[in-house]
């Protein structure tokens, strides 16, 4: 897997030919020829798409087919191990737009299983991202210049795992069931007491245990420590419906990310995330208007994973020293972003509203 735009030669000219998120096949920027991907056989598709069990892999006991080694250059400004294999000269990081040498000691990770091909071509991506930049209110000048430019984003595939698990869970805890009474209270009406009376609402606890199930499937955990975690949340939903077995045919034309989420540290915050669930599931069997949770006790089985690539427009703007990061979904378009402000905007608009409320209140003087 490579981070730079691979090379994957043209049968018919020699040219380089990039995947065509709109044509969904490998096509030749210099002759035209095109190359259909064809699909794999359902059942190859099954065992390709099929979850490695996780104990033997957090002990270091993979397959070794399971595994790869790829080189790894760190960009030094936001942190992103980008795959640069054959590339002599430095590239642009697609996250913060900061220079990275290639370069750096060869890794030995898990391989991928699966990923999204792009869906949105690259100029609906951009389209999007410039029609969601030009609605932000108080954007500086050049991030308005810089969306009406036209400037390419760059396809980045980014890493994630996901994880599977059946859980039951023991819980004891409170059920507090409402019930309301009247009160007697004394109020000042016109500077005089009054006594009025008014309902208030109280809760009767009784205790509550039980036992709750669920099976979760693919839960989505991101492996990249480039992106902000609200900026991959906010990409959701993503459609795993759309994964493919993983082939380097996808990648040409495109970046790839190496994880710096290791598996533990991903399994690890996906039990945190099926843990929340299993929390609301036990506040349903509890029941009532409200609940106190003492104890959940889960037993985890079953437990599986992947890891798998998606697809995600990036660009990087810089405005006073400081890189803001955009993102689009690959398959659905979906946008997300950062945002500097410009001060002499907000300062201007703060100026403008101070005239107008002088303007209103000198108009309501002169009318009485």
């Amino acid at each position: 897997m490579k981070s730079e735009n691979s090379r994957w030669p043209c049968p018919a000219c020699g040219a380089a030919m990039n995947y065509n998120p709109a044509a969904r096949q490998l096509v030749c920027g210099h002759c035209g020829h095109t190359e259909v991907l064809e699909a794999p056989p359902e059942a190859d598709r099954r065992q390709a798409l099929q979850e490695h069990p996780l104990l033997p892999a957090l002990n270091g006991r993979l397959p070794q087919a399971a595994m790869e080694e790829v080189q790894i250059s760190k960009c030094p400004g936001c942190g992103a191990d980008l795959e640069l294999e054959g590339l002599v000269s430095a590239t642009t990081c697609p996250f913060c737009a900061t220079p990275v040498m290639p370069g750096g000691p060869p890794q030995r990770l898990i391989r991928p299983q699966a990923v999204i091909p792009f869906r949105i071509p690259e100029r609906e991506a951009r389209e999007r991202m410039a029609k969601w930049l030009g609605s932000l209110w108080f954007a500086p000048n050049g991030l308005t210049q810089f969306a009406r430019k036209g400037r390419l984003l760059t396809g980045i595939y980014v890493p994630f795992w996901t994880f599977d698990s059946d859980t039951r869970s023991s819980y004891s805890g409170m059920r507090g069931d409402a019930y309301y009474v009247t009160e007697t209270v004394t109020v000042m009406v016109d500077g005089k007491p009054q006594r009025q009376q008014r309902q208030v609402r109280k809760i009767r606890w009784s205790r509550a245990s039980g036992r709750v199930a669920r099976f979760f499937d693919d839960v989505l955990v991101i492996g990249s420590q480039s992106l902000p975690r609200e900026h991959t949340e906010a990409l959701a939903p993503w459609d795993l419906g759309g994964l493919e077995p993983f082939r380097k045919d996808y990648l040409s034309g495109f970046q790839a990310e190496a994880y710096g989420v290791a598996l533990d540290q991903g399994h690890q915050r996906a039990r945190e995330i099926m843990s929340g669930q299993i929390a609301m599931d036990v506040r349903r069997d509890i029941g009532g208007d409200e609940q106190r949770i003492e104890r959940i006790d889960t037993d985890w089985a079953d437990e599986t994973f992947k890891h798998i690539l998606l697809p995600v427009w990036t660009a990087a703007y810089k405005y006073n020293g400081k890189s803001y990061r955009y993102v689009v979904n690959g398959q659905t378009g979906k946008v997300k972003g950062e945002r500097p402000y410009s001060v002499w905007k907000i300062l201007f608009a703060v100026l403008c509203a101070l005239i107008l409320f002088g303007l209103i209140a000198v108009v309501s003087e002169g009318r009485y």
